[in-house]
């Protein structure tokens, strides 16, 4: 390698000298760029402000006007070498405000920061400084009673040569002399262009112990007594990258000699109470091997939940009813406690269900079933992970398989077919999306489903993801944007997170074209980076939008903490500096709630009425949580069915206001197919929807001839129709109504009108409502048509023009009184979508036309 260049400051537009570098075999030149916002680093004499536009993040710090005013910043260095660090600032005055810069107290020279000519024009210095791996503290400090200019960002560069290549994977992994808590694992070496240096032993995803690369034999000493594992070894090489796993060895440890049981659990108490559930908590037990493995929650003498958590809902329940609580630890040896002291709690008499479902049916039994979305229909997709099929299930549990996805291949572990979204133009481009592993990478393709025939081909939309028998993300999902968005692992190789232009450890974001959307924070970078929505992330996975179109995320974590994010654009959640809100965190976006990792491994993420459910893996329960009224973060977490069905993996929201649950217990190793020992059930929201709840007209009949008044054949014009009368009964709770109307032909969704916001104590609308997007004379209610200009504003009746066409007005109950986020300027799509984020329960009224104008 050539000799580094003498730090030096350039002024922003200049070039700065190339480092001279001498190529590994083989190579490629790499930059990894790391955003540190000045208002989330320390700060002397300064202050936080956001009076000029144009800064980054939150914010920006203004220098106090002092000698010795600073911002220290501290930037996590992947690796160890020449950097460029970049300031990006704003100086509305006529002088120079230079700073001294240091890193970590050594002198490196002056930065000059001449005026930018306001205050509002940002631009960038340079400087080029050695740092260390891992946390340097670099502080700019005043030189002059001026101060420091307004510092918005500093963005640290890495270059340097980059060995692509990947060891070969380790193979032979054999396990011997397994004990209660120990086991020893040999492996053949990797080999690598350059040098295996590194072995890591997983279990999982996690690591249990890593060795050198000159290992080829260790053993892990913390495993746990009477516990299934599935090991597998990974090498790496000095460019961190991964190999692919080696075999697989599962094996279960033996009991240990313990026969003294767990603490009884302490201070069994309720902390909420519904018509249909008790929400119960505890103190932790204690236990001389130092593990408890579990408590089992008793409802009188019958078990009801298992969970690894200090908390359970039981739910079910029959309102007005008092039931009796107890709760029993166990060690990994089975030896079980005392029982705790009982608890009897009554349920309330009737409502106040809140965002807590209960048990409705089973659905059907499926083969890991790692994804469900519905189609307008009211039928769902769903994707088998290690078969590589797509299922059709109706919602009474009829079973098709479609097809398979050609190209999936599995990685022995948790790669296959992942992710499926339904395009949201289905009716009239029949697309669906899907993310799967393939032999030489993860990707994102798209195939066509008609409603009768999948595809026998796909065609690629995003290719080039990185695989790893681990951490590969999958999730796939349409935003109200129309954009598709994709969770991608680090696949095992946690510098990609922090790397824009790797796919890896991030949030994409794409048009369903596969192209990148020009609103996307990186765009300008070009490259990978372009489809970067959010980044620093390890395995992310479920993705849903509350009301006021705000993302949240769910992460599996290492081994300490799981998360659960409000996704930002651009935003950096850390890894692999910061795990939840453990390590290295200042200046990343911190997670809005965490959990341990043995307690829950997010998975599939719904949100319905701004309710927030998390499929649990590990921790093998539901999640349920209520955002506050300031959309910031979310309240109590209640878990729900807690062991109930074992691993959950996906929760998705059904057309009929429920929700469709997912179990993959035989996932854990990957491999073949197993048995049909999964299930899908369907919960159901207690008091949504009662006997009563019906949406009828005196025009007509359900089901029946839509009378031509009510249609373009009325005046012989589409648009400005006069609306049918319409009624129905109440929805127990309900704090408003909202109507959808819609042309249903060939399984579409063709939005003609919607009327929203419609007061709790209305049960009934006149004929002929009058015009405008605030509905004359019904309380405040909105409304919105197809079309434009007067159009939009009145009732657009049937025209499908000679040939019938079903109909269909859908009732929705809401429980809110004002749907958020919505204006005279929304789209029909947006309306619909915020409608549904609002609902409780929905009915639909039926009709049939063959009007045509004219």
């Amino acid at each position: 390698m050539a000799p580094r260049p003498p730090w030096r400051a350039v002024l922003a537009g200049t070039a700065v000298a190339a480092l001279g570098l001498t190529a590994l075999s083989p190579v490629s030149a790499f930059a990894a760029d790391t955003d540190y916002e000045s208002e989330a680093a320390t700060i002397s004499q300064g202050a936080v402000e956001s009076n000029h536009a144009g800064y980054s993040g939150t914010g920006f710090v203004n220098f106090d006007n002092v000698v010795g005013s600073y911002v220290e910043y501290s930037v996590n260095a992947a690796q160890a070498g020449t950097h460029t660090l970049t300031f990006r600032y704003a100086n509305g005055t006529a002088d120079n405000r230079p700073v001294k810069l240091t890193v970590d107290g050594g002198d490196k020279g002056t930065v000059d920061f001449p005026a930018t000519g306001a205050w509002t024009t940002w631009k960038t210095v340079t400087a080029t400084v050695q740092l260390t791996a891992g946390v340097n503290k670099v502080r700019t400090t005043a030189t002059t009673a001026n101060g420091g200019p307004n510092a918005d960002k500093l963005t640290d560069t890495f270059t340097a040569p980059v060995d692509p290549e990947p060891p070969t994977p380790p193979t032979n992994l054999k396990a011997s002399n397994i004990l209660p808590t120990a086991a020893t694992f040999t492996w053949t070496a990797a080999t690598d262009n350059v040098g295996v240096v590194r072995y890591e032993i997983n279990r999982g995803g996690n690591i249990l112990k890593t060795v050198d690369g000159n290992t080829t034999t260790a053993t892990v000493d913390n495993l746990t007594p009477n516990t299934a594992y599935d090991i597998s070894v990974g090498a790496f090489d000095a460019a961190g990258n991964p190999s692919q796993q080696s075999n697989v060895v599962t094996f279960t440890t033996p009991p240990s000699d313990d026969t003294t049981p767990p603490s009884v659990p302490g201070n069994l108490r309720s902390t909420g109470v519904t018509a249909n559930s008790v929400s119960l908590a505890w103190n932790a037990s204690t236990d001389n091997g130092g593990t408890v493995a579990g408590y089992d929650v008793y409802q009188g003498a019958t078990k009801v939940a298992t969970t690894t958590s200090l908390s359970t809902t039981v739910t079910d329940l029959s309102p007005n009813t008092s039931y009796t609580f107890t709760v029993k630890a166990r060690d990994p040896d089975g030896n079980t406690s005392a029982a705790s002291n009982a608890v009897t709690v009554k349920t309330s008499a009737s409502g106040g269900a809140g965002g807590i479902p209960e048990y409705d049916r089973d659905i059907a039994k499926v083969d890991l079933g790692w994804a469900v979305d519905f189609l307008p229909n009211g039928n769902a997709l769903v994707t088998e992970r290690d078969r590589f099929e797509i299922l059709l299930v109706t919602p009474s549990g009829q079973k098709t398989t479609l097809g398979k996805v050609p190209g999936a291949v599995g990685t022995n572990g948790e790669g296959g077919l992942l992710g499926l979204a339904i395009s949201p133009n289905w009716a009239s481009d029949h697309a669906i999306y899907l993310y799967h592993t393939a032999s030489g990478d993860n990707r994102i393709v798209k195939m066509t489903y008609d409603g009768t025939t999948l595809s026998s081909t796909s065609t690629p939309v995003l290719t080039g993801i990185a695989k790893n028998r681990y951490h590969n993300g999958g999730r796939l999902k349409f935003g109200p944007d129309g954009k598709l968005y994709a969770t991608v692992g680090d696949a095992k190789n946690s510098d990609n997170a922090q790397n824009k232009s790797s796919l890896n450890g991030k949030i994409l974001r794409l048009n369903p074209d596969g192209s990148a959307p020009s609103d996307n924070p990186f765009n300008a970078t070009g490259g990978n980076a372009r489809y970067v929505w959010s980044y620093g992330h390890r395995n992310p996975q479920g993705l849903a939008w509350d009301s006021r179109g705000q993302l949240w995320a769910a992460e599996f974590g290492e081994s300490s903490q799981d998360e659960l994010n409000l996704i930002q654009k651009g935003g950096n959640y850390g890894w692999p500096s910061c795990e939840g809100t453990q390590g290295s965190c200042s200046g990343f976006v911190a997670p809005k709630k965490t959990w341990p990792t043995s307690q829950a491994g997010p998975s599939g993420v719904e949100i319905v009425n701004d309710w927030i459910y998390i499929a649990g893996v590990t921790g093998e329960q539901l999640f349920a949580t209520q955002i506050n009224s300031a959309g910031t973060g979310v309240g109590t977490v209640s878990t729900l069915f807690s062991g109930r069905w074992g691993r959950l993996r996906s929760v998705t929201k059904t057309p009929d206001g429920g929700l469709w649950l997912t179990s993959t217990n035989n996932d854990k190793n990957g491999g073949t197919p197993s048995v049909l020992d999964n299930v899908i059930v369907r919960l159901k929201f207690p008091g949504g929807a009662p006997s009563g709840f019906k949406l009828t007209s005196s025009a007509f009949a359900d089901n029946a001839t839509i009378p031509d008044k009510y249609t373009c054949a009325g005046d012989g014009t589409a648009g400005q129709d006069p609306s049918p009368p319409l009624a129905w009964g109440a929805s127990e709770g309900a704090k408003g109504y909202a109507i959808v109307f819609a042309d249903v032909a060939n399984d579409g969704n063709k939005l003609h009108w919607a009327i929203w916001d419609v007061p709790a104590t209305t049960r009934s609308l006149p004929e002929g409502l009058g015009a405008g997007y605030t509905v004359p004379n019904q309380g405040g209610a909105k409304q919105k048509a197809m079309g434009s200009g007067a159009n939009a504003q009145k009732f657009f009746g049937p025209c499908p023009g000679g040939s019938s066409h079903p109909y269909t007005f859908t009732l929705y109950a809401l429980n809110t009184a004002t749907v958020p986020g919505l204006t005279s300027s929304s789209t029909m799509a947006q309306i619909e979508t915020a409608i549904k984020g609002a609902s409780t329960a929905n009915v639909k009224l039926r009709g049939k036309s063959s009007a045509s104008a004219g």
